[in-house]
C-alpha cells in the first residue's frame, strides 16, 4: 500500500514538473494599424511595436519582383491572436504571418481582388480584422474572409 502511495505521489510531481505554464486570455492585438514607408533596402521597422523584417520576399510572392518595394508602404496589424495581416496597394492579397523562432512565417494568403486595392486600410473589429478599400469592407480571419459577417 506504502509503494502505491509512494508511486501516485512520484507520478503526481513528474506530471507537474512537466506542465507548462500558460497565462490564458492573453490579447495581441494592435489597437491601430502601422503604416510603414519601405526603406531602400526593403526594410519596414516600426519603433511602437518593435518589429522590423525585410519585404523582398512579400514583394516577390505577390508581383514576382523582389525589389518591387520601392517607393512603397505596407499596412500591417496584428490580431488578438497575435496574427500579423499585412497588405499594401496594388496587392490581390493579404498575408497572414505568424511570429516563429525569429522569423515570419506564411500562415495564410488571402485572395482580395484580382485587380488589387487601391486604398486598403485595416481595423482592428475583433475577432476579425476588417480590410476597408474604396467604400467596401471584408472581415478577416487567420483562415480567410469571414463570409458570414455583414
Amino acid at each position: 500500500m506504502k509503494l502505491i502511495k509512494f508511486l501516485s505521489f512520484l507520478l503526481l510531481v513528474i506530471a507537474a514538473a512537466c506542465s507548462t505554464l500558460k497565462l490564458k486570455q492573453a490579447d495581441f492585438a494592435w489597437p491601430v494599424e502601422s503604416v510603414i514607408s519601405i526603406d531602400e533596402n526593403g526594410r519596414v521597422s516600426d519603433e511602437r511595436y518593435s518589429i522590423s523584417f525585410d519585404t523582398g520576399g512579400l514583394f516577390y510572392e505577390e508581383l514576382d519582383d523582389s525589389s518591387a518595394y520601392v517607393g512603397k508602404e505596407i499596412r500591417i496589424l496584428r490580431d488578438i491572436n497575435g496574427y500579423y495581416f499585412i497588405t499594401a496597394e496594388k496587392f490581390k492579397n493579404v498575408y497572414v504571418f505568424q511570429m516563429d523562432n525569429g522569423a515570419m512565417v506564411l500562415d495564410n494568403k488571402i485572395f482580395i481582388s484580382e485587380f488589387g486595392v487601391e486604398e486598403p486600410a485595416l481595423n482592428q473589429r475583433t475577432p476579425f480584422i476588417e480590410l476597408i478599400d474604396g467604400g467596401k469592407s471584408l472581415y478577416l480571419t487567420n483562415n480567410g474572409i469571414d463570409r458570414n459577417k455583414k
